[in-house]
C-alpha cells in the first residue's frame, strides 16, 4: 500500500509547485516509507509515498508512459497476472513486473471502463495530458481511501485528509452536517469527510474531472436477482470463491501473515491461508491481541461472550502456525490513545482504534502483509442486531438498539449518545435526532430491493444494505489508518466483490442455515476448521475491562473539564459530563461511560492542535 496526493490546475501553471507538492506528500511519510516520488506538469502535479509490496526494484511512482500519462496509485491488483497477459496479447509492452504497470496500460487500452475489469483494492489518480483530464477511482468497498475537494480552478486529492489540509488552499472548517457525522455514533456517512467542501470519493465510484465540468460515476453497485442455487451449490462455491481469494491475496514479494481472534472469520482464512503455505513448504506466522489480566477482569457481555485467548490457541494449533499474542496493558492504550485521532485527523473510536495501532505495530516487525477478516459479519449477517427483533423492526440503524441511542430505547434520552452530554445550544444547532433520520430514510433510498421479495426480505436487505454502507466502511477505515500509520498493509478477502456480488442475494434463512449466524459460511469451512471453532458464538473486537483503563479515561476527562479553557467546553455539557463520569448518572455498561471518555478527549485535541473552525 502506499499514500497517493496531488492536484490539477486548468487555469494556474503548476510546473513551479514542486515545494507545495512535497509538502503534501510528506505528510503521508508513514503510509510509504520506502521511497517518494512526485511528477508536475504545466496543469497537473502528482505525489506518492511507496510502501513496497511487489516488484521492489521496478515500481516507482508516479509511473509515467510517454509523458501523456502519469499514474498515482495505492492498492493492489489481484489479477494484475491476467490482465497483463490479456494485454500483451492486445500488442502491450511492459518494462516492469509491477500491477502499476499494468493499471497505466489498462487505461491505455480500454479508458476510464477499465475500472469494470480490476479486481483488487485500489484507489488512485490518473492523468491525461491529451485530454487534460484527471480521473480519480476508488475500489468496489472502500478498502482504499481517497479524499477530494475543489478549490476555485483547482482539484486536490489524497489518500489522507492532512496531505489536503497541508495545502494552502484548503483550511480546517467543519459545518453543521459535517459536525453532526463525527458527534453521532451511526458509522461513517458515505462521501462525507467530516470537513467542510471535502468530499471522500464513495466506494464503487469515480470523478472525470475536466476543465469544464466534474462528473461523479458509479461504476459498481449491488444488484439484487433471484438466488437460484441450492444449499450446497451455494456451499461449494462460496468455498470456491475463499480459496481463489486467498490464493490470489496472498502474492507478495514481501512476508505476509494473519491477523487471528479464534473467531469464524478469521480462522476460517488463517486455515486456508496455512494450507497454502504448507504446499509451498513454508509456515504460516498469525498475530492476535490480549490484555495483561484479562481472565481476571473479563465479564461475559452480548457483544463478548467468550475471551478471544483460548479459540486462538486452538486454531493456531490446528493450523499449525507460527503464532504471537500481543500483550497489551493500561499504560500503553493511554499512551497511544490520540494517534488514532492524528491517522485519521478527526475525532476516532478510542482503545478499539489504539489497542489495532499497536498489533500493526507488533506485527510491522516481521512482516508488511496481513489478511484479515473485516466484512463477513456485515455480508453474511453475523452481528446481534441482525438476529434481534427489536433491531430489525426498529426504523432507524439497527446496531443504535445494542448502543442504547435509538429514540424508543429504554435508557434515558439524558444519558443516551447521541446528545445528552453536548450543550443546549450546539444540541439545538445540529438537531442529531433529525440528522439521523434524514441519513436512514436517505440509506434505504438507495436499496435494490428484489421485485416480489415479501416484507420480511426486504427488510433483512435494507439492514445488510445499511450495514454495507455505514457500518462497513467505519471499520475499514479504521483497519486502513491504523496499519497505515506504522507502514503495513491489511488485505481483506471477504472484500473481493465477487464474494459481496454472490452473498448479497443469499435468501436470508439459507445465510442462517443450521438456527446460527453466518451458518452458510461455517459450513463452507466444514473441511478445515474443528466443529467447535466452527460454532464458536460470535464475539466482537476485544477490549480491556481493566478498571486502571476506565480510572485512566476518568482522570484524563475530569482533568479537561477542570480546566474550562479547552476548546471542547465549547461543544460539551459539563455538568452532564462530570455526572456521568464520577459515576453519579449511571449509564448502561462501564464500557459507555469509556466511550463517552474517549470521545470528549478525542474531540478536544482535535479541536486544538487542527485549529479546526466550526461553521454553524
Amino acid at each position: 500500500m502506499c499514500g497517493i496526493t496531488g492536484w490539477v490546475d486548468w487555469v494556474d501553471d503548476l510546473s513551479n509547485q514542486r515545494s507545495a507538492l512535497e509538502h503534501m506528500s510528506a505528510t503521508l511519510g508513514h503510509r510509504g516509507p520506502d521511497l517518494a516520488g512526485s511528477w508536475l506538469s504545466s496543469h497537473a502535479a502528482l505525489a506518492h509515498r511507496r510502501l513496497i509490496v511487489i516488484d521492489p526494484d521496478c515500481g516507482p511512482q508516479p509511473f509515467v508512459y510517454n509523458e501523456k500519462y502519469a499514474l498515482t496509485y495505492n492498492g493492489e491488483i489481484y489479477n494484475f497476472r491476467e490482465l497483463r497477459q490479456e494485454l500483451e496479447n492486445l500488442g502491450h509492452r511492459f518494462r516492469t513486473h509491477s500491477d502499476t504497470e499494468v493499471l497505466l496500460h489498462c487505461y491505455l487500452e480500454w479508458g476510464e471502463n477499465c475500472v469494470q475489469r480490476l479486481n483488487g483494492i485500489f484507489a488512485f489518480g490518473l492523468w491525461d495530458e491529451e485530454k487534460q483530464r484527471l480521473l480519480l477511482v476508488r475500489d468496489h468497498l472502500g478498502v482504499k481511501p481517497l479524499f477530494y475537494t475543489q478549490r476555485g480552478s483547482a482539484i486536490l486529492f489524497a489518500s489522507e485528509l492532512k496531505a489536503l489540509l497541508a495545502h494552502p488552499l484548503v483550511q480546517p472548517e467543519v459545518d453543521r452536517e459535517n459536525l453532526a457525522s463525527i458527534l453521532l455514533p451511526i458509522g461513517h456517512q458515505p462521501g462525507s469527510s467530516g470537513y467542510r467542501n471535502i468530499h471522500e470519493l464513495r466506494p464503487g465510484h469515480m470523478v472525470l474531472c475536466e476543465r469544464e465540468r466534474t462528473q461523479t460515476i458509479t461504476y459498481w453497485s449491488l444488484q439484487s436477482a433471484p438466488h437460484t442455487d441450492d444449499l450446497k451449490a451455494t456451499e461449494e462455491h462460496l468455498r470456491f470463491l475463499l480459496d481463489d481469494i486467498v490464493r490470489r491475496q496472498l502474492i507478495a514479494d514481501v512476508p505476509v501473515v494473519t491477523m487471528l481472534s479464534g473467531g469464524l472469520d478469521s480462522s476460517g482464512l488463517t486455515a486456508l491461508a496455512g494450507r497454502e503455505f504448507q504446499r509451498a513448504g513454508k509456515t504460516l506466522s498469525s498475530y492476535s491481541i490480549d490484555f495483561v489480566d484479562s481472565a481476571t477482569h473479563f465479564e461475559n457481555q452480548t457483544l463478548r461472550p467468550s475471551l478471544d485467548a483460548p479459540w486462538v490457541q486452538r486454531v493456531a494449533e490446528h493450523v499449525g502456525t507460527d503464532h504471537h499474542t500481543c500483550m497489551i496493558d493500561t499504560p500503553e492504550l493511554v499512551e497511544n490513545l490520540l494517534i488514532p485521532m492524528r491517522a485519521h485527523d478527526l475525532p476516532a473510536l478510542g482503545q478499539m482504534e489504539t489497542s489495532l495501532y499497536i498489533m500493526c505495530k507488533a506485527m510491522k516487525q516481521n512482516a508488511t502483509v496481513a489478511l484479515s477478516g473485516e466484512s463477513a459479519d456485515e455480508v453474511f449477517g453475523g452481528y446481534p442486531w441482525f438476529h434481534n427483533e427489536r433491531a430489525i423492526s426498529t426504523p432507524t440503524f439497527p446496531w443504535f438498539v445494542s448502543m442504547g441511542v435509538e429514540r424508543d430505547s429504554d435508557v434515558p434520552s439524558q444519558q443516551r449518545s447521541l446528545s445528552g452530554w453536548l450543550n443546549e445550544d450546539f444540541s439545538r444547532k445540529l438537531q442529531l435526532d433529525q440528522f439521523a433520520a434524514r441519513q436512514y430514510e436517505a440509506t434505504l433510498a438507495e436499496v435494490p430491493y428484489l421485485e416480489g421479495e415479501d416484507r420480511r426480505a426486504a427488510r433483512m436487505r435494507e439492514i445488510f444494505y445499511l450495514n454495507l454502507t455505514w457500518f462497513l466502511p467505519m471499520l475499514l477505515d479504521r483497519k486502513d489508518r491504523m496499519s497505515m500509520a506504522v507502514g503495513f498493509e491489511v488485505r481483506v478477502p471477504f472484500c473481493d466483490y465477487r464474494l459481496v456480488e454472490y452473498a448479497w442475494n443469499i435468501p436470508w434463512d439459507m445465510k442462517n442455515t443450521g438456527q446460527i449466524e453466518k451458518g452458510i459460511l461455517r459450513n463452507a469451512f466444514s473441511d478445515v476448521l474443528p466443529d467447535d471453532v466452527r460454532n464458536r458464538k460470535k464475539s466482537a473486537y476485544p477490549a480491556t475491562q481493566n478498571p486502571s483503563y476506565l480510572k485512566a479515561m476518568q482522570e484524563w476527562t475530569l482533568s479537561i473539564l477542570s480546566a474550562t479553557n479547552e476548546p471542547v467546553h465549547a461543544l460539551i455539557n459539563p455538568r452532564v459530563v462530570e455526572a456521568i463520569v464520577r459515576g453519579n448518572v449511571q449509564l448502561p455498561s462501564t464500557e459507555m461511560v469509556v466511550s463517552l471518555c474517549e470521545s470528549v478527549i478525542q474531540l478536544n485535541a482535535w479541536l486544538k492542535e487542527y485549529h479546526v473552525k466550526l461553521v454553524l
